[in-house]
């Protein structure tokens, strides 16, 4: 035989009580589960509820219901009894339609003793939810609430936030998890949780950090609300603090995703420290969590470029548009070469910007010709010149160089 399972021990009790009478409770004051009188299972009932239950510690379910579906009660209160043992059935054997079939008709004859009707009420009600009835559910947990005078099971108030929150109703969401908490023996991380789903979703992002600025000294060791608090951080602009966050979630390894680690090394960027972020960026980067694509490389180049490590942003400016053959990130390599006195260098580069297409190939022209004036190749310098003086954005600029590569080659005694 196998080990009697938790409902089976439910049911073992309830099966004891429903065979003899249990004392009237005497106190007024007492609440209406303590006030319910219980009764005994009649005599051809028990008699089919005995041996169903054997059949059930034995393993033998679809047995067992079928000894109880053969019941034929004889009054509303055996029936009452059948009707919540087949729904326990029903329910473990994982027929929640049917289950709820039943345990409805046992909830509804409102006959059975205290604890019988309050248990099978609960049940009922967590049918009910994981059914997706939800207003349903909810109706049904205030209702136990009331009959058992038990208005402090937080693992209750859970249920009905978990319902409201199916339903979007936020501000019910809230009360609910307040009063969840207020009856808390310890920190609820899931009505914690249910707020703070609340607060985003009422766009009040400034009580969302609250709620977080709680729940992650309670639970120090869930990377997630670490994160979740940077973020949050974030939408209230709250730069600093999302730095400090994101910085200290980093270092404990928290950022386990390229776009936490993204956001990280951009507010990095943004306050003050590109090259760290350069580091950062480029490390998950060889090490694969940070796709190495065109967009990825570019805002590595940028890091590196606003930390004016020249060389290094060039490079993968490079890399970035070998891609896909870029043109304006070409012309970015080039310019960072130009910039940083490499101009043989540049000039390949600058010349596969104009190959790889621009809107204004003006732009790359004028940086050929810098770099040729640079080297004092002078015809090729007023011939770059002359093509970006065709285009609007540089015209003026390349005819402003025109006339002084005109001047240094007449000096050096080269005919253009």
């Amino acid at each position: 035989m196998r080990q009697v399972n938790k409902l089976a021990s439910a049911l073992l009790l309830s099966f004891s009580a429903g065979l003899a009478f249990s004392p009237v409770a005497n106190a007024a004051d007492k609440c209406p589960m303590e006030l319910r009188q219980s009764k005994a299972v009649g005599e051809s009932a028990a008699k089919k509820v005995q041996k169903s239950f054997q059949s059930y510690t034995d393993g033998k379910l679809d047995e067992a219901i079928a000894i109880l579906l053969e019941a034929n009660p004889k009054n509303d209160f055996d029936k009452a009894y059948v009707d919540r043992m087949l729904g326990n059935f029903y329910a473990e054997k994982g027929q929640m339609g049917t289950a709820i079939k039943y345990l409805k008709s046992a909830v509804d004859a409102d006959i059975l003793g205290g604890t019988d009707h309050a248990g099978t009420m609960k049940l009922y009600a967590d049918l009910l939810l994981q059914e997706k009835k939800f207003k349903e559910a909810i109706g049904y947990y205030y209702k136990w609430m009331d009959f058992s005078c038990k208005k402090d099971d937080s693992t209750v108030y859970r249920r009905i936030g978990v319902a409201y929150t199916e339903l979007k109703e936020w501000d019910k969401v809230l009360s609910v998890a307040d009063q969840g908490l207020a009856h808390a023996t310890s920190p609820d991380k899931g009505l914690y949780q249910m707020k703070l789903t609340a607060y985003f979703n009422k766009k009040q992002y400034k009580d969302a950090v609250k709620v977080l600025e709680i729940m992650v000294p309670l639970f120090q060791e869930d990377k997630t609300l670490w994160v979740q608090l940077a973020q949050f951080y974030l939408l209230t602009e709250d730069y600093p603090k999302s730095l400090a966050t994101y910085d200290l979630s980093y270092r404990n390894g928290f950022l386990e995703t390229a776009g936490n680690v993204t956001r990280y090394t951009q507010l990095l960027a943004q306050n003050g420290s590109p090259y760290r972020a350069a580091k950062v960026f480029e490390k998950h980067l060889k090490e694969g969590l940070v796709e190495s694509n065109e967009k990825n490389l570019s805002i590595l180049a940028g890091f590196y470029h606003n930390a004016k490590e020249l060389k290094e942003a060039a490079g993968y400016y490079g890399k970035a548009a070998a891609v896909n053959n870029d043109g304006k990130l070409y012309l970015k390599q080039g310019r960072l070469l130009a910039l940083d006195q490499k101009y043989s260098e540049a000039i390949p580069v600058l010349q596969k910007s104009v190959e790889a297409g621009l809107d204004n190939p003006g732009e790359a022209h004028f940086e050929l010709a810098l770099a040729h004036l640079s080297l004092k190749q002078y015809k090729s310098a007023y011939k770059e010149a002359k093509l970006a003086a065709n285009d609007k954005k540089t015209e003026r600029s390349a005819k402003s160089y025109i006339a002084y590569i005109e001047e240094k080659a007449r000096i050096h005694k080269i005919t253009l």
